[in-house]
């Protein structure tokens, strides 16, 4: 990987972002290695739990503008590759979403244009107390569409979402935190990474099966009706429930000591 180192121990997967020198803008590499590593990281079962973290003052400037060369001038094929290349970098981020794991994130500092994509996509979020958010989009004359719209309205006041869309101003953490865009704020990145990464491990020493399909269920919540979620709950239930997993949780409390659970399955890839 060019853009972010990779850890996986103890169940927990690390992504760090590692351009500190350009504030960790968005390459193309970055667009191209952050999927294929959630994927992998996923269909191979080799983590319980994916953290997303940064170097630096700031989490990432967005999309740096390389990505965009040639783009320039118009012209209905221009618009034609300009539309497949955002359905590309659109996809990168679904793939946090898509996850059967529970994705973490982590940010210090500036969180810009399409940091805001990505940490959308996120299921968790967590800030220094010098964090900020900013649609920078609008202040470049562009459109944000890359998932901030349709996530971020799921995660805080459409009202709220729409004045950072229409001013490009920046969110500080205190006020992430009270619109319900961050689950905590924490001092400095010392702390913040302390507190991931214990949030982290008490997610990766529960069932890997009942994670994944909390994150299944509360995902087809967004785009379903209370009746179809509760049949799709009950579906994953009937099929995926675990008799001995249950039991091991169960017994686990009684002798007040850890429990060992299995790991997912890794997905079975299809010859073609």
């Amino acid at each position: 990987m060019t853009t972010f180192s990779l850890q996986i121990a103890d169940g927990i997967a690390h992504i760090v972002l590692d351009r500190p020198e350009a504030h960790n803008s968005m390459t193309m590499d970055f667009w191209r290695e952050l999927p294929l590593a959630v994927r992998d990281i996923d269909r191979s079962a080799k983590a319980r739990v994916i953290v997303i973290t940064a170097t630096g003052k700031h989490f990432t400037s967005g999309m740096d503008l390389s990505v965009f060369a040639g783009f320039a001038g118009g012209g209905e094929p221009q618009r034609a590759r300009l539309r497949g290349m955002i359905r590309t970098l659109q996809d990168s981020f679904n793939a946090l979403a898509e996850a059967r794991v529970p994705v973490l994130a982590g940010i210090q500092g500036g969180c810009i244009g399409g940091g805001v994509d990505l940490i959308a996509a996120c299921d968790c979020r967590y800030a220094t107390a010098d964090a900020f958010f900013v649609i920078q989009e609008t202040n470049l004359a562009m459109l944000a569409d890359c998932g901030t719209f349709p996530r971020l309205t799921r995660l805080m006041p459409e009202g709220m979402v729409r004045e950072m869309a229409f001013t490009g101003r920046r969110l500080p953490a205190s006020e992430a935190l009270r619109l319900g865009l961050v689950n905590a704020v924490l001092p400095d990145a010392t702390t913040l990474s302390a507190h991931v990464t214990e949030v982290a491990r008490e997610i990766a020493s529960k069932s890997p099966r009942a994670a994944a399909g909390a994150k299944r269920v509360l995902e087809y919540g967004r785009d379903h009706s209370t009746m179809e979620t509760l049949e799709q709950a009950a579906a994953w239930q009937a099929a995926m429930l675990s008799p001995a997993e249950v039991m091991e949780a169960m017994a686990a409390k009684a002798e007040k000591r850890a429990p060992a659970f299995a790991d997912l399955p890794p997905v079975v890839k299809v010859s073609q």
